[in-house]
């Protein structure tokens, strides 16, 4: 009787353990995401926020670079300048806050943002470690808005890491392809030389590109090729969503 009561408590036990340890990934997937939501939201502001200054700096300089203004010039560029004052504060309201809940942020406040212009040192900075890298361009190259590149960067960046990560000995391939109405990024493989190291945990790199490109209207694709690699192929609009 002493038996089977143990026997009962074990199995309860055990059926609770699994119920938890389901319960366990589930939120560490959800905090996995809201982090990496963060980040982007982080990089986001720093480079909204520094153009909305801009303009507001602008906005209020421009009356002394013309020679007797009208008075509807004055108006107009001081309703610029206001409604960017509104947008920079509503702006920190929203994201701000993220700033002072991430410690190595604080580090970093005033660092530039890259972009594709940078790519081609992290290219390099991947190639030291033994990983060989093509890249190519196609089309015109033309500067990008500050989100859109900056997601561009982000997502060759974290799909590189991934190939040095998941797939040792590989190959990989970067191309970046200028069009009329979007910009696109593609990171290919080969197939890896050698099984991958059993990763801990759950990864977010591709929950940041999907979130990334989401973010701009845009659209992400990846899986694995026929010949055993993987591709990731993001295409971002140069235009915003609507």
């Amino acid at each position: 009787m002493g038996i089977g009561a143990a026997l009962r408590a074990l199995k309860v036990a055990r059926s609770q353990l699994v119920v938890q340890s389901g319960l366990t990934e589930e939120e560490r997937s959800r905090r996995t995401l809201l982090e990496e939501r963060n980040r982007i939201a982080r990089e986001l502001h720093d480079v909204v926020a520094h153009h909305m200054s801009v303009i507001s700096i602008q906005a209020q300089v421009a009356p002394h670079l013309v020679d007797d203004p009208s008075d509807e010039l004055r108006e107009n560029l001081a309703g610029i300048r206001e409604n960017a004052v509104e947008a920079l504060a509503e702006l920190r309201r929203v994201l701000g806050v993220l700033r002072s809940e991430d410690a190595v942020a604080d580090g970093v406040r005033h660092a530039p943002q890259p972009s594709l212009d940078s790519l081609g040192e992290l290219i390099g900075t991947v190639r030291r470690t033994g990983v060989g890298v093509t890249a190519e361009t196609t089309g015109t190259p033309r500067p990008l808005a500050p989100g859109v590149g900056l997601s561009a960067y982000r997502i060759v960046q974290e799909a590189l890491s991934n190939v040095m990560r998941h797939a040792p000995g590989a190959r990989a391939r970067v191309e970046v392809g200028y069009h009329s109405a979007a910009v696109t990024v593609r990171v290919t493989n080969t197939a890896p030389e050698a099984p991958a190291p059993r990763a801990g945990g759950v990864g977010h790199g591709l929950l940041g590109m999907r979130e990334r490109t989401a973010m701009l209207g845009g659209d992400l694709t990846h899986g694995r090729t026929p010949g055993g690699g993987y591709e990731v192929l993001a295409t971002l609009p140069l235009e915003g969503p609507a």
